[in-house]
């Protein structure tokens, strides 16, 4: 379908945003974002992790006007600055999120297909019985497959990543439950409304390790970091879930994927990324 049928009226302008992301104006003056899908499945699984993100209002998401197979059609969203009081909301409204739960380690969205995509990565969202074997088996393991496959790899540095791997049910901490992440929550994913709340983008959801999410705010460093993790800390308290003891001392751990698709995607800098954050993990 064309985006024109997707949201029941003529599109009148157009403007290129950049990547796969037009903005667009309809005969009836609405300003809308038409995004085409990586790979098969992409959009499908974009606008499921949408509409399942954004169910409880806890934090802003686009809402979805409309999709197909190939475009998810969203609301515009204007931008504005970043700032400690939206900082904070946004904090407290992703440990709501995180605390709305999932069916399953690795689950898919409603409606969301097992295969996803990250970007331009594909990703696998297979339900798992426990996190270790998830992350292990759909994120790091296929990652460094192909990164042998490339010759981003050598055996030695395959080797810690099997290390990581074997040793996940202690590396992990103790148990927490399927959280229900946004998946790819790297800064700029993290939008700074004009109307002065924190909008999230782009998903890559799925049940996951509220961890992960925690994690990618901290890889490409996102501002006001202190003020949402405070904030975060503070609603998981109130809420009875606190983060589990020595979370900060996981972050390398729950940064492997990330690392790991972007050196499958753009190359070998992030490999030697990778591979240093598998040995922090380690220590």
């Amino acid at each position: 379908m064309t985006v024109s049928q997707l949201v029941g009226e003529p599109v009148t302008e157009v403007r290129r945003l950049g990547g796969a992301l037009t903005l667009m104006t309809t005969a009836g003056g609405r300003e809308i974002v038409a995004k085409r899908g990586a790979g098969v499945g992409a959009a499908t699984a974009e606008a499921a992790g949408l509409r399942w993100l954004g169910e409880h209002g806890d934090v802003p998401v686009p809402e979805v006007l409309g999709s197909d197979a190939d475009w998810v059609v969203m609301e515009y969203v204007a931008t504005g600055r970043p700032g400690k009081a939206s900082a904070e909301e946004f904090g407290r409204g992703l440990a709501k999120l995180h605390l709305r739960g999932a069916p399953a380690f690795g689950s898919p969205p409603p409606g969301g297909p097992a295969d996803a995509w990250m970007g331009l990565a594909p990703m696998r969202n297979e339900p798992c019985a426990d996190w270790p074997s998830f992350y292990a088996t759909h994120r790091i393991e296929p990652y460094v497959r192909s990164c042998v496959r490339k010759g981003l790899l050598d055996s030695a540095q395959v080797a810690v990543f099997d290390e990581v791997c074997a040793r996940l049910p202690e590396l992990a901490g103790d148990p927490d439950f399927p959280a229900r992440l946004h998946g790819d929550a790297w800064s700029g994913n993290v939008l700074w409304g004009a109307d002065g709340h924190v909008w999230l983008i782009d998903p890559a959801a799925y049940g996951g390790h509220r961890e992960t999410d925690l994690a990618m705010l901290a890889l490409f460093g996102t501002p006001q970091l202190g003020d949402i993790l405070g904030a975060y800390r503070e609603q998981a308290e109130q809420a009875g879930s606190p983060l589990r003891d020595g979370w900060e001392n996981r972050v390398d751990l729950h940064q492997l994927f990330p690392l790991l698709m972007h050196a499958d995607v753009f190359g070998g800098g992030y490999a030697r990324d990778a591979v240093a954050a598998a040995r922090g993990a380690l220590r």
